[in-house]
């Protein structure tokens, strides 16, 4: 039996529209099947970390448009509670990442409802209601990890109890199985080393949602 100290607790920052954090999300669900681990899941925001900085037209315009989904999940949380992000984020990551469908109200509002959540939440998307709340929580997981990365953030327990947080792991395919798992032991390895800050090599794979 898994006693209450082993298990472990991955915090996990998320923007819906990254096709890599959405990967990275993927893998974890598969590590909770094979490991003592538990999820809680955050919303960031690369509209926010990137408002100030120049960049091409093409993404500057991705990210305009990414502010409504994160904007939703946390009207989601705030409203019904911070365990629906987990569901409200899958069935939002299946719509944008497996299906391809685009990334508007109308896939939002079909996401809430198959989360069981109500569809008026998508008017969120169009309203600073909830920036205040969004901006806390991203700087919650940047503040953890450093201004110069991105989506996904994790965070897990390091050597002296502290939590560690990195960016990613950036995956494709996301890893199922024992493969899953490994990845994981080595996670908790990287933040159980005092020191450890990098591991990168350039990706030459582009998003794959097997």
């Amino acid at each position: 039996m898994t006693t209450a100290a082993e298990r472990k607790t991955a915090d996990f920052w998320f923007d819906p529209a990254c096709p890599w954090a959405w990967m990275t999300s993927r893998w974890l669900i598969e590590v909770q099947q094979l490991r003592p681990v538990d999820v809680r899941w955050h919303v960031m925001s690369l509209s926010v970390l990137n408002e100030h900085r120049d960049l091409p037209e093409n993404y500057r315009t991705m990210l305009d448009n990414a502010w409504g989904a994160v904007r939703v999940c946390i009207a989601a949380a705030e409203q019904h509670g911070e365990e629906v992000l987990g569901r409200l984020y899958t069935e939002l990551g299946l719509r944008f990442h497996n299906q391809g469908l685009p990334q508007n109200r109308e896939t939002v509002t079909a996401a809430l409802v198959a989360a069981g959540l109500p569809a008026e939440l998508a008017d969120a998307a169009d309203t600073d209601a909830y920036d205040e709340a969004l901006r806390a929580s991203h700087k919650e997981g940047i503040t953890l990890v450093g201004e110069d990365v991105g989506t996904p953030v994790i965070a897990v327990e390091g050597a002296d109890g502290d939590r560690v947080a990195f960016f990613g792991p950036v995956v494709t395919p996301a890893p199922k199985g024992e493969a899953a798992a490994r990845l994981w032991d080595g996670t908790l390895l990287v933040a159980s080393t005092p020191g450890f800050y990098e591991i990168k090599r350039t990706r030459t794979a582009g998003p794959s949602f097997e």
